[in-house]
């Protein structure tokens, strides 16, 4: 079906419409299709404009200057103007699936029709030519107004080429705040196990999107549907978990999903507050009134936290991160310059902000009647932080007003003494920032320490 869009035309980029035009001018049709056309129609800005078009790889390297081969096998060639990248892929019927992710094999077709039944959604086979319209063949157009995600065809068979399918489902669910389509809905339970052939890198790029959206909660869509016993399994004892305790007006998973929605949109602090409380089920103990307890949850957070992105292959620099936000996302004091001054020294300087971030996100998603005084505090404790770092107050080793080599010239040679002493000195300034001076610090292990 073509759809004249006269009245409501998608806006190309020249250079995307530019491509168009040239493949057009040597005798082969061409589209832009998939994603950039339905976020178009939605009023969101496209990340990237995909072509097809009839010309195969070689056909597209003849025409423009500038290519590169980013996926000769699918037929796929990165076209580039004024630097921008825009990759141009020739209409295309898949061969076998045989590992539930890609063909073994594509063929060329010069059908637009045959190229477009092959895709996931509906909304996502749709193409867009500036003087032809619309070609919505599968109600894209129509699905997008309904707000639903869909298969294009007999979902069973979609999912079972590619698996991956199915988290995507739900991950464009929580980005446009879409229902999942009956009969697709209904085939991703069916075949959910499949998503066992879909890589580590893949799982993780799109549990990372759904916890980035605007809908977070959609996370529990994976669960319904069959999907998180395979991709997130330390999650489900969470499920329906209550938390009888008066600072608790949710069960575990609920409160976890409440502090995603409550911190910024980064990746980091969004899978710290997913895993802060993994651990709660493995700690859940009720005392003689009736209140369940969750002693030492952090640390058992903690430890999930590392084995879920290990298995998800995160990079290390991630994982400290979140694994050092989740066990000390609990970690609390009284409100007094010296205690800031340790939990800096305790959490980090580069992680301090966002620890308050975290415990921020974490007290806003208990209960309601409880959050003003705790968010005060909260704010307390990030004055005085700005105040210590304004005044350069003594709060890592390298802020000693003496080092390593220091001791050295004095006569301890020995390196964990060393270590033990320069700990000593910290605590020292970290009780009165004033004492950090050469004279007074090395008095002070003459004194005490020698």
């Amino acid at each position: 079906m073509v759809i004249n869009m006269k009245h409501n035309p998608i806006i190309l980029p020249p250079n995307a419409e530019s491509i168009i035009q040239r493949l057009n001018e040597n005798g082969y049709s061409a589209y832009v299709v998939g994603g950039c056309v339905r976020d178009s129609l939605l009023g969101r800005k496209p990340g990237d404009w995909d072509i097809t078009t009839s010309a195969t790889p070689a056909q597209i390297k003849q025409i423009f200057t500038k290519t590169v081969d980013t996926g000769l096998k699918h037929g796929t060639v990165t076209v580039l103007l004024d630097r921008v990248p825009y990759e141009v892929t020739t209409y295309r019927i898949d061969g076998e699936y045989i590992d539930y992710r890609r063909p073994e094999s594509v063929e060329y077709t010069s059908d637009l029709l045959e190229d477009l039944k092959r895709r996931d959604f509906t909304m996502n086979a749709m193409a867009y030519h500036p003087k032809e319209g619309l070609i919505d063949a599968f109600n894209g157009m129509q699905d997008l107004q309904k707000r639903i995600i869909r298969c294009v065809g007999v979902a069973h068979q979609r999912f079972k080429e590619d698996a991956l399918r199915m988290l995507r489902a739900v991950r464009f669910s929580a980005q446009l705040n879409f229902t999942i389509e009956q009969e697709t809905k209904q085939a991703i339970i069916d075949m959910a196990p499949l998503i066992k052939n879909v890589s580590a890198e893949r799982i993780q790029v799109e549990l990372t999107k759904i916890l980035l959206s605007n809908n977070p909660e959609k996370l529990i869509t994976l669960h319904e549907l069959g999907l998180m016993t395979f991709v997130l399994p330390e999650f489900i004892p969470c499920i329906h978990n209550e938390q009888k305790h008066p600072y608790h007006a949710y069960p575990i998973d609920r409160h976890i999903i409440k502090s995603v929605r409550l911190i910024e949109s980064n990746p980091h602090l969004r899978w710290t507050m997913l895993l802060h409380d993994i651990g709660k089920p493995k700690t859940k103990r009720t005392d003689e009134e009736g209140i369940t307890h969750f002693h030492g949850h952090q640390e058992v957070s903690a430890d999930i936290a590392k084995q879920v992105l290990r298995r998800l292959k995160f990079d290390n620099a991630t994982i400290q991160t979140v694994v050092k936000l989740v066990t000390y996302h609990d970690y609390r004091f009284k409100v007094h310059p010296k205690n800031v001054r340790k939990a800096i020294y305790k959490v980090g300087e580069a992680l301090f902000e966002d620890y308050l971030k975290v415990q921020s996100a974490d007290i806003r998603a208990q209960h309601p009647n409880l959050i003003e005084e705790r968010i005060i505090k909260i704010n307390t404790i990030r004055e005085m932080a700005e105040m210590i770092k304004k005044e350069n107050e003594c709060v890592s080793l390298k802020q000693l007003a003496v080092n390593g080599h220091d001791l050295i010239q004095i006569g301890i040679v020995e390196g964990k003494r060393i270590g033990e002493i320069l700990k000593q000195l910290l605590d020292l300034v970290i009780e009165d920032p004033e004492k950090n001076t050469r004279t007074i610090l090395l008095k002070y292990i003459h004194d005490n320490l020698q």
